[in-house]
């Protein structure tokens, strides 16, 4: 695949970074993605997200190159090319856009926002949207949008924070608009795409969450930002880390299974391209 063979608007800069021209704001921290990046390989979360993403999407295969929409560093994508899947990384920071091509070394990475990338209609296989739903005021409308970007036979996978009771500064730091529960993504999709999957997962961390992040938040009380805490995420793999990964291993092998877990501190749908009547 060739960018150029799916968008006539989109240049190759010498970094091999693809830009267009526009310029779009997006609900995101100014500075998240250089953040993101001191921690992610290091990060329990990260790690464990990654491992559930993948598992999902391998349960639901697809035809063609998927497009990870605000993919940042390149850090989910990089594990779906390492499992045989063919990515085009889309992300509209540039710090972001940079460290996906020349830190992780992602053959397909464009800086910009879909609208301005102007994709070919039925370019993709599938679309990922992994922790970008939750940034996007006008959810409906912007997955209305980039359904014509499907296949026919289209997939989309999502992973989104969840539960209105755990909002708290870090949400407000990321540039939350909101946080889903199952009932909510099936009323955001519907019409759009047909659920496949639906799972849970981080259910060991919503007591956490709830008693570290969203009391403190209800409270009024001072909390440092969450996003580019190492020791929040677990860089020095202590013992509260080794037992928090064995807590979490076991939904990675549920979701291997494709089993659905009732409750957790986010959510993962697998879901295709809803055809119409």
């Amino acid at each position: 695949m060739q960018i150029e063979d799916i968008s006539d608007a989109l240049t190759r800069g010498p970094t091999g970074i693809y830009t267009a021209p526009g310029r779009h704001d997006v609900s995101y921290a100014a500075d998240g993605h250089a953040h993101c990046f001191q921690v992610e390989d290091g990060s329990f979360w990260f790690r464990h997200r990654n491992a559930c993403i993948a598992a999902m999407v391998r349960n639901h295969p697809f035809e063609g190159p998927l497009l990870d929409i605000g993919g940042g560093n390149g850090y989910v994508s990089q594990q779906l090319v390492r499992d045989g899947n063919e990515v085009v990384l889309l992300e509209p920071g540039p710090t972001g856009a940079h460290n996906a091509r020349m830190q992780r070394g992602l053959d397909h990475v464009v800086c910009s926002t879909v609208e301005d990338a102007a994709f070919h209609p039925g370019s993709f296989g599938a679309i990922g949207l992994f922790d970008v739903v939750e940034h996007i005021r006008d959810d409906r409308a912007f997955l209305a949008r980039i359904v014509p970007l499907l296949a026919p036979a289209g997939r989309i996978f999502i992973s989104v924070p969840c539960h209105a009771w755990l909002w708290s500064k870090a949400d407000v730091d990321a540039g939350h608009f909101r946080r889903h529960t199952r009932r909510s993504l099936q009323t955001l999709l519907d019409g759009l795409f047909t659920i496949d999957y639906l799972t849970y997962f981080f259910r060991p961390l919503v007591p956490l969450q709830f008693a570290m992040r969203a009391v403190p938040f209800r409270l009024g009380l001072k909390t440092n930002s969450l996003l580019s805490d190492a020791a929040e995420h677990g860089a020095d793999n202590g013992l509260s880390v080794r037992l928090m990964n064995k807590l979490l291993a076991p939904e990675v092998e549920l979701i291997a299974r494709g089993k659905e877990l009732r409750f957790g501190a986010s959510c993962l749908v697998a879901a295709h391209k809803t055809r119409a009547p």
